[in-house]
């Protein structure tokens, strides 16, 4: 393959609302590389009709080396159903697997092509499980597919960028994942693609406790003590300057994660909640330490609005500005 740049965008769930915030976002960004989407051109004809947007572009290519220009091509990676009609709202296997179909498609094209960003589309993990596929989540299976165990899942907007050290894991085993090992792995990952994907020569970090107010000197759990502490204390002799721990509910509340590059959270909710509270449509999740760039919306397939014309498209928009911007960096 060739090593034109590339941004590969996987539809996601073609009944959610993945297929109309692509279009309106498209209809705002100047693109300066080639997009392709994994997807029949039709399901966005689809959209487009039902949703009053005015889309005439996008050319329907064989071969990823045909998308030379900036501009948007399709290239449809489940032509078994080429004309597979959407259904708004409805959680189909045929849907979940084509979802899937265009992931791993782009998966094998981005490991052995580093040029190449993915932006993923939201899927439903019902759908994909009851077409046999058996994932968390879009960031596991791309870690593991990257073969690449030192990974983030970072959350991202102008206003703040979250990690959680726990990702999609059930809230009863959260505990036993906040190891000393886990916490600085998270770290010094962070710590890294802060310097080298948005280039901050010092990177200041925040991290957050377990336990509420963040375990009351030990009164409310020792996990800060015993664990978090002494994993900040070995960050700190890699030079890597890291705050806290601090209470999760006083340190978003008092808006102090405006003096941070970063915020390290223990666990999905704890970070992500007031993340999407604070930066809703307007954040994007991009995962940090693989070989490649990813990035997505912030958001769900939305089945309720589906079809609708009433999903907000501004974090597409920054997941494809974002990966525009990824690329370049790395590029240069």
């Amino acid at each position: 393959m060739s090593e034109q740049p590339l941004l590969l965008l996987t539809p996601g769930d073609i009944n959610g609302i993945g297929p109309e915030v692509t279009l309106k976002a498209l209809e705002k960004i100047t693109l300066k590389l080639p997009l392709v989407i994994l997807g029949s051109r039709t399901v966005y004809q689809f959209y487009a009709e039902r949703c009053d947007i005015d889309f005439k572009g996008g050319k329907t290519i064989q071969d990823l080396n045909e998308a030379t220009e900036p501009g948007v091509y399709f290239f449809n990676t489940f032509p078994e159903a080429a004309e597979l009609v959407p259904q708004p709202g409805e959680l189909t296997i045929e849907a979940g697997k084509q979802s899937m179909m265009a992931i791993e498609y782009a998966t094998k094209v981005c490991t052995s092509r580093p040029s190449t960003a993915m932006i993923t589309g939201p899927v439903s993990k019902e759908a994909v499980n009851k077409a046999g596929y058996h994932i968390t989540g879009h960031t596991e299976y791309l870690a593991e597919k990257d073969d690449n165990p030192n990974y983030v899942m970072m959350l991202a907007s102008s206003l703040l960028r979250v990690v959680p050290v726990c990702t999609h894991v059930p809230i009863s085993e959260v505990s036993k994942r906040i190891t000393k090992d886990a916490i600085l792995n998270k770290l010094v990952v962070l710590n890294q693609s802060l310097k080298k994907d948005f280039g901050i020569d010092v990177p200041r970090i925040a991290v957050l406790g377990l336990n509420p107010h963040a375990g009351d000197g030990g009164v409310i759990g020792r996990e800060e003590i015993d664990i978090i502490q002494p994993a900040m204390q070995e960050a700190a002799k890699l030079k890597i300057h890291c705050e806290g721990p601090y209470a999760a509910d006083g340190f978003f509340a008092s808006k102090r994660y405006a003096y941070y590059d970063a915020i390290l959270a223990m666990y999905h909710d704890q970070g992500l909640i007031p993340f999407k509270t604070l930066t809703f449509n307007g954040g994007i999740n991009f995962t940090s330490g693989l070989s490649f760039i990813r990035t997505s919306p912030d958001h769900g397939t939305a089945f309720g609005i589906a079809g609708l014309n009433r999903a907000d498209y501004g974090s597409m928009r920054e997941a494809i500005e974002m990966a525009q911007y990824l690329v370049k960096r790395r590029k240069s």
